[in-house]
């Protein structure tokens, strides 16, 4: 005999949460340290090179490394990543500042941790190329870089210039692949995300207690899809 005035109870998955209920994504504080520990290594890392640059080359003498093909080299760039644009210091110093607020603003909603390591890399080469704008001659704002490794054909560059052009060509692949910023898993066509406890492109959820796409429910006694109960609830 079934006992009428039992209350139902909430059926509660492996992640201890009543069915129904969205799995919790990443924290975006969690991602925004990401973001600010690979900024930072950048950071510290072009730094620290380009001091010893600075104190162990001489302009105008390149040392080799492998023929004249890969060399040492200092030079002071006045331009952006890879010499370009040389001549629009300020304008270069102060888009670079932009850039790097946008991103720290940006870093507040972060969720994706490829999107964190994109921007990272993104903002530590901005920020160690800011360094020399402003505290290197001739003065803030119009202050050269220091560029110090040549490879072939390629202007001479340092650590945040690949790194800010690395961080760039991330960002353009996972936008192209359909990963967001603010997301988790892969965006699907339809607005969708994928599975593993994410929202199904059809709004249903996925099993284990949780919605299915045609609004039933599943087994141990919970609604089914075409509407009816399982046998364990009678």
């Amino acid at each position: 005999m079934t006992d009428e005035s039992s209350s139902p109870v909430e059926p509660v998955t492996g992640e201890g949460k009543a069915a129904g209920d969205e799995p919790a994504q990443p924290s975006p504080p969690r991602r925004l340290r990401l973001l600010l520990t690979v900024a930072g290594v950048v950071l510290v890392l072009d730094i620290v090179t380009k001091v010893l640059a600075v104190r162990l080359l001489t302009p105008g003498q390149p040392v080799s490394i492998i023929g004249d093909t890969v060399t040492w080299t200092l030079v002071r760039n006045s331009g952006a990543a890879f010499s370009m644009a040389t001549g629009y210091t300020w304008v270069l110093t102060l888009v670079a500042t932009g850039v790097v607020l946008g991103i720290i603003w940006m870093g507040r909603r972060l969720v994706s941790p490829w999107w964190a390591l994109g921007l990272g890399l993104i903002l530590g080469g901005a920020m160690g190329n800011l360094v020399d704008r402003f505290f290197r001659s001739p003065g803030p704002l119009r202050g050269h870089v220091v560029d110090f490794l040549s490879i072939g054909w390629w202007p001479v560059f340092n650590v945040a210039d690949p790194s800010v052009v690395g961080g760039a060509i991330l960002l353009v692949v996972l936008s192209l692949f359909g990963f967001d910023f603010d997301s988790v898993g892969r965006r699907q066509p339809d607005g969708g995300e994928d599975s593993v406890g994410r929202r199904q492109p059809d709004g249903g959820e996925d099993s284990v207690g949780r919605r299915q796409p045609d609004g039933g429910e599943d087994s141990v006694g919970r609604r089914r899809p075409d509407g009816g109960e399982d046998s364990e609830n009678g």
